[in-house]
């Protein structure tokens, strides 16, 4: 079950569940549960944690884990009749042992692994569409994460969906963090009963809590934290729609942001996670 060589690992956790564990040369490593395709940490070379993970999360089936990088497939949020952020986050995946190549421009070194969801039988009763959802997490040899989904209409039948990577990012104090690119974007405010407005400023950021989804937002978002000087630069391809962010005090400071796509039938979309620190 080793697809890239000595660099991903197949293991179970606490609850008997697989997981597939990436490192990279440098002692960088991600590691995505294969309940809910989520990964559930990713470290620097130093072994810094950069994902949250909420102390009271449960890591197995029905509860969603509260943490890491939940997928949100095929509803985001409560808008429709499924579930909060649909079902892909609460069901067994599988890894595909035979999974396509790299592209020829993608270096040798990346390791990763490709995750496959289908739907169940009880799954096509409360949403009757036949699709297969193929997640490739990627660790490169700098460090970074990758994401790259790709969903597959099977029976050719049009439906539509919406799919979100919600990452939870781990910071020091969120009074000591800004977010750069999404100045002039107009937003949706859910502490407002959705109203629109027009971000204003330079940078977003946090007074006091904040929750909000961005319309139309760009390619590139960057998370400074100042009190650890890291940087985080998310970088998205094909998720054109959207991008939220929730951030609050609490004993253990946390920041959301979530990409939202909407598309019909195929969708092939990236998210790329750069940490840029001293």
């Amino acid at each position: 079950m080793n697809q890239s060589g000595p660099a991903v690992e197949v293991t179970k956790d606490r609850n008997g569940i697989l997981q597939a564990v990436l490192r990279n040369p440098r002692g960088a490593s991600a590691r995505v549960s294969l309940y809910g395709g989520q990964v559930l940490s990713w470290r620097t070379d130093r072994g810094e944690e950069l994902l949250f993970a909420s102390t009271k999360a449960i890591f197995k089936p029905p509860y969603a884990v509260r943490g890491g990088i939940p997928i949100c497939f095929p509803q985001f949020g409560q808008r429709g009749s499924l579930e909060q952020h649909g079902f892909a986050r609460n069901r067994i995946w599988i890894i595909d042992d035979n999974p396509p190549p790299l592209h020829p421009n993608d270096p040798s070194d990346k390791a990763y692994t490709d995750l496959l969801l289908k739907p169940s039988e009880d799954d096509l009763k409360i949403w009757p569409n036949s699709f297969e959802f193929r997640l490739r997490v990627s660790l490169t040899a700098d460090g970074n994460l990758s994401l790259m989904s790709r969903i597959r209409n099977i029976n050719y039948k049009p439906f539509s969906f919406s799919i979100a990577y919600l990452t939870y990012f781990s910071i020091s104090d969120i009074s000591e963090v800004r977010v750069e690119g999404l100045e002039t974007l107009d937003y949706l405010d859910n502490l407002c009963q959705r109203e629109r407005f027009t971000e204003q400023g330079d940078a977003l950021t946090f007074e006091s809590e904040v929750d909000r989804i961005y319309l139309g937002s760009r390619d590139t978002i960057a998370i400074f934290d100042h009190e650890r000087k890291r940087t985080f630069l998310i970088q998205k391809q094909g998720l054109p729609d959207g991008f939220g962010i929730h951030g609050k005090r609490n004993r253990k400071p946390w920041l959301i942001l979530g990409m939202k796509n909407i598309r019909r039938c195929f969708v092939s979309m990236e998210q790329q996670l750069k940490n840029q620190s001293p």
